[in-house]
């Protein structure tokens, strides 16, 4: 019988220039320091969030200008100075419908794309290729794959002190995982094992619990989903950019609740593919592959000027 490590070695080696066939970009998402606006839109919906958040944003500033330039009139114009004696008007019907009838027709055109933007959120534009279960715990995720590749790991932080117990331990984390890089893999987002998936493709995420209530939240792809012991919610998100991208637990579940990373990794195609294959024996030994092959694609890339 041949020796399973060596064969995963060599399987691992022998397949990294099979990640060469496409290129990618080294585009990561993740929060910047003095950031106010979201983060840059990585998914159909998280682009439609964006257009609506624009539009509230058109509507709100008007209505906050108006209404503090009433506030203004009001207090010059009738201060006790100027204006002695109050005015005796208690009613207008002219003022009373125009700030009736206003919010009216506010409201309704503010409703209308906000029920198409939350049925989009709830119905794919196809059906997914993808279907992920993703399991939170006091404080990591698990995933498995729902397909015949029988893909399951789970992901937990690396590089952090209060989890690691030194800083000497957790840069020797970082070290071993090749994660030393903070611009890329930064303290509290980096993982482990981050969720490789094809880009341009949908993807189902089941989202469940093991033991408190979570919440698997990616800004860059506008995903936000409870996940409840006992019962699976259904989600979905289709990466439009290839790259690397990080979201948190968003639901406080405990003492380590700010250890709940996740992290995203989109590929193209046929490095999913390759991905996959390698996966179904060895995680690790996977990502590494990756890694590397992307790394080599990068310099590749730099050199070409493609």
């Amino acid at each position: 019988m041949s020796n399973p490590l060596g064969k995963r070695v060599f399987g691992s080696l022998s397949l990294i220039p099979l990640f060469l066939i496409a290129s990618t970009s080294a585009f990561a998402a993740k929060p910047e320091p003095w950031q106010w606006w979201h983060q840059p839109a990585a998914s159909p919906n998280m682009e439609a969030i964006n257009s609506f958040d624009i539009l509230t944003l058109w509507i709100i500033v008007p209505i906050t200008l108006f209404v503090m330039g009433l506030l203004a009139y009001v207090m010059l114009r009738f201060r006790a100075s100027v204006h002695p004696e109050p005015t005796t008007t208690t009613h207008n019907t002219t003022i009373e419908v125009v700030w009736t009838l206003g919010p009216i027709v506010i409201l309704v055109f503010l409703a209308i794309p906000s029920f198409q933007l939350l049925t989009s959120q709830f119905n794919p534009p196809k059906e997914p290729t993808v279907t992920i279960k993703a399991t939170g715990y006091q404080w990591y995720w698990g995933f498995e794959y729902q397909d015949d590749a029988e893909i399951s790991f789970e992901t937990r932080p690396v590089g952090v002190v209060e989890i690691a117990g030194s800083a000497e331990a957790a840069q020797a984390e970082r070290v071993e995982a090749g994660k030393e890089d903070l611009e890329k893999y930064p303290r509290l987002l980096a993982v482990d094992n981050e969720l490789v998936v094809p880009v341009g493709e949908v993807v189902r995420v089941l989202v469940t619990a093991g033991d408190v209530i979570h919440n698997f939240a990616l800004p860059a792809f506008g995903l936000k989903m409870d996940g409840y012991p006992g019962r699976i919610n259904e989600t979905f998100f289709q990466a439009t950019k290839e790259g690397l991208y990080y979201g948190q637990c968003s639901e406080l579940c405990g003492k380590y609740h700010a250890y709940m990373p996740l992290a995203i990794r989109v590929v193209s195609e046929d490095d999913f593919e390759v991905w996959k294959d390698m996966a179904g024996d060895d995680v690790d030994a996977a990502n590494k592959a990756l890694m590397a092959s992307l790394e080599n694609q990068k310099k590749l890339a730099a050199v070409t000027g493609n």
